[in-house]
């Protein structure tokens, strides 16, 4: 319970209409996408200027007050949660797209606007923000920072990192820090954005971004190939990234999930295909073509049926498709638990072929999707945490699944982060001697350990 004293500090600092301590509106501010016991904060501020984000920040600082920063909530991973009450702080007030630069390509960039808005924002003006997560609609651009996201083009155009030039940020004691700036090359000092990147709040409260743009492709073709086969869909994506093609997107969804999602949005998927690819190809129209021509000899030869999208509403339908996956398997069962199995692309067969094997050895649904092209599966637990003896079959399988993906030189996280989901996990793939240097990282940055507590490490 915070004190009133303090809860009055708040007030001041950003009035009584943006500090809410009633049960009802905490509730909304003690969990995210990732399936875990809600605790509630004592507090949720919402500052509308960095003054006010300073302010916050010392008045924690001076309490001792444990902060969780959130934006959209759509973390997968109990990143945004807090885990023994204090403040949330929402920056979903810090929306404003401050410069869309069309000479040097880049964008300035509150935290708080939303992904969606951003990608519109620009593309009006001629360019892109490649990076697109499944949540751009309601994710915000701070979270994609904090999580590294990737999204569906990955692929080809890379994940958050390779877009992030500069940013600002407060650190624990109030002093607010500059870190990178607009020219394309730039070694001053440490890689103060790089620091902020995946570091899930827990090292600094961001507050503005400079963000890379790029020119946009020239043309597009979009593919959707059936199999009857999972596994000779897996094998099609190693097949493509081994001869050396590089398309925008590749993306697979199984037998299980293709009909969930045909369920609940009648989009016209094939419900009696095993698996299907989605893949994409941009760029110059010869170039495209060239790739094309490669890729269908490819998937033809692993007895993959193609189709090519004849208009940009099929092909948006196709990609909507694939963004509905997560929400459609979430209409199923009362509990969803979306993992984030990465592996070597040339090992996706083997995962794949894994998942399919944990899932009949404990009895589990598991739908599976993701960005095969990157060696970035979903494979999603559907249950209910109500049942402890399937609860208890779920962890078995869940230790399993990560077992199998070191074991194929993968990682735990390719883009949800590993927040309170897979913080129990992190030693068996990076080794004692990385905690360790992790815990001393954050210590020198957060001594009163108030940023994020009990998260990661």
């Amino acid at each position: 319970m915070i004190k009133k004293s303090l809860r009055k500090d708040f007030e001041k600092v950003v009035s009584k209409e943006r500090c809410w301590t009633n049960q009802e509106d905490l509730a909304a501010y003690s969990y995210d996408a990732y399936p875990e016991q809600p605790v509630l904060p004592d507090i949720v501020v919402q500052p509308t200027d960095y003054e006010q984000v300073g302010k916050i920040i010392e008045l924690c600082s001076k309490s001792k007050t444990p902060l969780t920063v959130r934006g959209a909530g759509t973390n997968l991973s109990g990143g945004t949660v807090p885990l023994s009450g204090g403040c949330v702080m929402l920056t979903t007030a810090l929306n404003k797209i401050i410069e869309i630069n069309k000479e040097d390509l880049y964008v300035i960039t509150q935290v708080g606007v939303v992904t969606q808005k951003l990608a519109d924002a620009v593309a009006k003006e001629g360019l892109m923000y490649p990076p697109d997560p499944a949540s751009l609609k309601v994710s915000t651009i701070g979270g994609n920072v904090a999580e590294n996201s990737g999204g569906l083009r990955a692929l080809k155009y890379g994940v958050t990192d390779r877009y992030l030039m500069g940013v600002k940020f407060f650190d624990t004691e109030g002093n607010y820090i500059k870190g990178g700036g607009k020219p394309v090359k730039l070694v001053t000092g440490f890689n103060l954005p790089g620091l902020m990147l995946s570091s899930e709040g827990m090292l600094g409260v961001m507050t503005e971004l400079i963000l890379k743009l790029v020119p946009p492709p020239q043309a597009k073709k979009t593919m959707l190939v059936y199999y009857d086969d999972i596994i000779k869909a897996s094998q099609t994506v190693s097949e493509i990234i081994s001869s050396k093609i590089l398309p925008a997107t590749l993306e697979i969804l199984d037998n299980f999930t293709i009909k969930t999602v045909e369920k609940f949005h009648k989009l016209g998927l094939p419900t009696d295909a095993d698996a299907i690819l989605l893949i994409e190809v941009d760029g110059h129209p010869a170039a495209i073509e060239d790739e094309y021509q490669k890729i269908q000899k490819i998937c033809k030869s692993l007895n993959g049926e193609i189709h090519i999208a004849k208009s940009d509403e099929e092909r948006d339908k196709l990609w909507q498709g694939r963004r509905d996956a997560l929400s459609s398997l979430a209409m199923l069962k009362p509990t969803l638990i979306l993992e984030d199995a990465t592996v070597p692309r040339s090992k996706v067969p083997q995962m794949m072929k894994a998942i399919q094997d944990i899932s009949k050895k404990y009895d589990l649904i598991i739908g599976t999707f993701g960005h095969a092209g990157d060696g970035n599966l979903h494979p999603t637990i559907l249950t209910d945490k109500r049942d402890k003896d399937e609860m208890k079959r779920v962890e078995a399988a869940i230790d399993e699944i990560f077992e199998k993906t070191l074991e194929l030189e993968g990682t735990l996280s390719g883009e949800h982060g590993v927040g309170i989901a897979k913080s129990k996990y992190l030693e068996s793939e990076v080794g004692k001697g990385t905690i360790a240097f992790m815990k001393k990282v954050k210590k020198g940055l957060d001594p009163k350990n108030i940023l994020n507590p009990g998260k990661v490490i």
